[in-house]
């Protein structure tokens, strides 16, 4: 008998944490559904801060609601919240077509927002002071409610140059269009699979051409000539580019820039511009990635131009 009730005790545990991970879950991917169909940015592939803060904030308090009659010291309680965000991570892999990559990204807001909501709800679940309770929670829907109903368009340019041993006008026909970048990625991103430049042609070389800016894994973008002053200015408009489950399909490149500036010493700095929309908030958070990728992708291709122009 009091074998029976031994195992009794030990399999209630189990079954309340994964009922914690499994409630958490629903909620947020319920939350998600929804606002996906009824809010005008979200419609538009916006994801906005509190699908990264305020959800997994939510899924950590309700998971320890129903952790509350488990004595889980700090240790267990970051471990179970850790398995209960990577849950919630593979669920977005599965159901929202979110990319590997972006997942390891937004990782850190995702599983730091889950451990920290489930400090907070064990701590509001402790003392039992259902006010208390109540007004947190009341809070952080609020929040997610005006920051779903607020306008979001974040724009911003990235700017970068390279000093190269050649002249413009040997550096210019290299800027326009060049052959296949043969070196191996030197960027972490890039090594692990996001997609990275390899190569551009060009319709003709002359205002108005097409361009295409071709991707490791085949994506091409598809550019437009709208500014080709000859060994000192080619811009180009993205007229359609790839929607890719990575960050690719959360930012929209709007136009890319190439200025050769003649140095008078037989070098050429040439500077290196895109411009682009982003579509994944917070900005302070994913501008950094957004920037770090351009600045990549910027360095890649410039450098590859370097090499091509200075042999000649």
């Amino acid at each position: 008998m009091n074998e029976d009730k031994i195992e009794i005790k030990d399999k209630k545990p189990a079954l309340a944490l994964w009922k914690g991970i499994v409630l958490s879950n629903v909620f947020a991917m319920t939350v998600i559904g929804l606002q996906s169909t009824f809010v005008h940015d979200a419609s538009e592939g916006v994801l906005i801060f509190s699908e990264f803060i305020i959800i997994p904030l939510l899924m950590g308090i309700i998971s320890t609601w129903c952790w509350r009659n488990i004595e889980l010291k700090g240790k267990q309680l970051t471990g179970y919240a850790l398995v209960n965000g990577l849950v919630g991570m593979l669920l977005s892999f599965i159901f929202l077509g979110e990319g590997a990559i972006c997942l390891l990204i937004v990782s850190p807001l995702i599983l730091g927002s889950v451990i920290t909501g489930s400090f907070i709800g064990q701590g509001m679940f402790k003392k039992k002071n259902q006010t208390l309770n109540v007004s947190i929670i009341s809070i952080l829907l609020t929040v997610f409610v005006a920051d779903a109903l607020s306008e979001h368009d974040h724009q911003n340019m990235v700017s970068d140059e390279l000093i190269i041993d050649a002249r413009p006008e040997e550096v210019w026909p290299h800027v326009v269009a060049f052959e296949k970048i043969e070196k191996k990625e030197d960027y972490w991103l890039f090594k692990i699979g996001m997609p990275s430049p390899m190569a551009t042609t060009v319709s003709g070389r002359e205002l108005g051409a097409n361009r295409k800016c071709i991707f490791s894994n085949g994506y091409i973008f598809d550019e437009t000539i709208v500014a080709y002053d000859v060994n000192r200015n080619l811009t180009f408009d993205i007229i359609d580019q790839p929607k890719d489950p990575e960050i690719m399909g959360h930012i929209d490149i709007k136009r890319g820039q190439f200025l050769l500036k003649d140095n008078g010493d037989g070098t050429t700095t040439l500077i290196g511009n895109s411009w682009y929309k982003l579509h994944v908030f917070p900005v302070w958070y994913y501008d950094m990635w957004a920037e770090s990728i351009t600045r990549n992708v910027h360095f890649r291709v410039m450098k590859h131009i370097k090499s091509l122009s200075e042999a000649g």
